[in-house]
């Protein structure tokens, strides 16, 4: 098993920036693969990034050189650096493991999620 909370969701006007954190316990961290999703009312769950085992990353087109994944396996923890927000990037946040090494932009491909943190971003 491994837990996952996430943090640093938060109200911020377009144009601002915003860090969200991923803790994770239980299981070897190195060991998975991590990605964010983000879940915006009355739609589905959709992918944002992921970064690799070896720290290869994936970005979803939208958020390509604004948004910035990264981890750090000596503190089990997983960043999503969001700049430049756009209301269109309102959504709740999730975190994500999953144990195989592919990456996988489906959200039923991955085995562990967060509760998520809720990112707004007025006009």
């Amino acid at each position: 098993q491994v837990q996952l909370v996430e943090s640093g969701g938060g109200l911020v006007q377009a144009g601002g920036s915003l860090r969200l954190s991923c803790a994770a316990s239980g299981r070897t961290f190195s060991d998975y693969l991590m990605g964010w999703f983000r879940q915006a009312p009355g739609k589905e769950r959709e992918f944002v990034a992921a970064i690799t085992r070896s720290g290869n990353t994936y970005y979803t087109d939208s958020v390509k050189g604004r948004f910035t994944i990264s981890r750090d396996n000596a503190k089990n923890t997983v960043f999503l650096q969001m700049n430049n927000l756009k209301p269109e990037d309102t959504a709740v946040y999730y975190c994500a493991a999953r144990s195989g090494g592919i990456v996988y932009r489906t959200a039923l491909q991955y085995d562990y999620w967060g509760q998520g943190t809720q990112v707004t971003v007025s006009s």
